[in-house]
């Protein structure tokens, strides 16, 4: 039988991990943090349960293909649940919110936009069809050969995808109110740069939010890591936690073993990184064996890192719904400071996410889980004082949007930011996303999922193809077992 060891427990990890022991291949799971589940662990303190990574369950679709492949289904596996509002964002004098019932959603554009109402629909309908070819072709496409291009739907469509229209000059075709424009815009705010910059095929996100529908699997995000770690375990994965791999050893230009923390040896066939890239390359491989040089990894352009707060508070907290969006500052000036400035903003934008709202097991009766995500640049300066400057922004316009004090009645706090994501998962400069989803860093042009000069280690997860994200990180795992599967021998 033959071996794999696959470096990391995050989705890409873990699904990489399911079908390749599904075509009978014996997998190994080695995750460096006590917890399996990489950035969608959870935090458990005085009853409060948080998701520590990802809280927005879009792209239904790719999770319930995920399943398919299994006999399974999502809702087999854990209870999935439609909110609705979805999600409400916050200007400085209105709010707006995204119902799951799409025709309410239209009323709210014509409210704002005469005629707007007509104009969604028209972009949805342009977004949807985005969707379906770039996830058809996200499934198919490992990015190891410019070759792939040459398929029929992308050829016959390629003009239809925009990718050198802006995504900002694209909505702008349709829409003229500023706070539709920036609802429009938010989704594409953590791929990695602005609108200006990001290709007009990132509309398929807009489909998803407004389309599709915003869902959330009780319990919480770590229930789908737990069905997956189920799911893996039924199949006979081995899971090995709170160990690093120091090493990944070569011999004839394969990798046959990795060294773990505890100077274990264990031998495999293949081994498939679901670490961070630029982490295995630098400190996994000798030199002579890496893709891409430390000045490549300079060059790329990041996703933004977070500073996150996890609050418990005792007492219910008025206004707020499950995903909340505080766009009540300039998004423009905000943006420029992320991703051209790489400051700290002056008057940052934020989202906080109150699952409680939904789902009353995660925190004590009578009181509110909150989780707080500000953006930020990747490789700034993170000390205490700075983060606890900007929780006092954050926690004086959460208080003023609600009308009521909370500080006071927080009773667990825990800040999470740059050094963090370093510490915790080896994250290149503590981003938080990945790659930007520039037009020069979309499909063939991300990072290869293979190895040049290591015929047996391949790459999975957010710094390769499709990109970041959790359903595009499920895709990525299914993407290198399939290769290997197509591949070796």
């Amino acid at each position: 039988m033959k071996k794999a060891i696959i470096i990391g427990s995050g989705f890409s990890g873990l699904s990489s991990a399911a079908f390749l022991a599904k075509s009978g291949i014996k997998v190994t799971v080695i995750e460096k943090n006590s917890q399996l589940g990489g950035r969608a662990r959870m935090l458990k303190h005085m009853g409060y349960s948080f998701d520590m990574g990802p809280s927005w369950y879009w792209m239904p679709d790719i999770f319930n293909d995920f399943f398919k492949e299994f006999n399974l289904s999502a809702n087999s596996c854990y209870n999935l649940i439609e909110l609705d509002p979805g999600f409400k964002m916050i200007f400085d004098s209105s709010e707006i919110d995204i119902h799951a019932n799409f025709d309410k959603t239209c009323k709210t554009f014509e409210r704002l936009e005469k005629g707007s109402s007509t104009k969604l629909k028209e972009f949805i309908n342009d977004a949807k069809y985005k969707y379906n070819i770039g996830i058809k072709f996200m499934y198919n496409a490992p990015g190891v050969s410019f070759f792939e291009l040459l398929q029929k739907d992308i050829l016959l469509n390629l003009t239809s995808f925009e990718l050198l229209t802006s995504y900002r000059k694209h909505i702008r075709k349709y829409f003229n109110h500023p706070h539709l424009v920036t609802l429009l815009e938010f989704p594409v705010l953590f791929l990695g740069a602005s609108a200006e910059k990001m290709p007009a095929l990132y509309s398929l996100m807009a489909y998803s939010a407004l389309k599709q529908g915003t869902f959330y699997p009780m319990g919480g995000f770590n229930t789908v890591i737990k069905s997956l770690v189920n799911l893996c375990s039924d199949l006979g994965v081995e899971f090995i936690t709170d160990q690093t791999v120091k090493k990944i050893n070569i011999e004839n230009k394969k990798a046959n073993s990795v060294t773990i923390n505890n100077n274990e040896i264990i031998k495999t066939d293949f081994v498939i990184a679901s670490a961070d890239y630029a982490h295995v390359e630098k400190d996994l491989i000798d030199k002579k064996y890496r893709n891409y040089s430390k000045e490549y990894w300079d060059n790329r352009s990041f996703s933004p890192s977070s500073l996150i707060f996890y609050l418990g508070i005792n007492t219910k907290v008025k206004k707020l719904i499950h995903h909340n969006l505080f766009f009540d500052e300039d998004i423009k000036e905000f943006t420029k400071e992320i991703y051209d400035y790489k400051i700290w903003p002056k008057k940052p934008l934020f989202y906080v996410c109150c699952p409680s709202k939904t789902d009353e097991d995660v925190a004590p009766q009578g009181k509110e889980n909150i989780f707080v995500l500000m953006p930020i640049p990747i490789g700034i300066e993170d000390t205490e004082q700075i983060r606890e400057k900007y929780y006092s922004i954050i926690i004086n316009r959460l208080e003023e949007y609600c009308g009521h004090k909370i500080d006071d009645r927080v009773e667990y706090k825990k800040s999470y930011c740059i050094k963090d994501f370093e510490k915790d998962y080896n994250s290149y400069k503590g981003n938080a996303y990945g790659l930007a989803n520039t037009l020069s860093q979309t499909a063939n042009l991300k990072p290869k999922i293979i190895n040049r000069k290591i015929s047996n280690l391949f790459y999975t997860g957010q710094l390769t193809v499709p990109g970041p994200g959790v359903p595009p990180s499920l895709i990525s795992g299914k993407i290198v077992a399939d290769y290997i599967l197509k591949t070796t021998k």
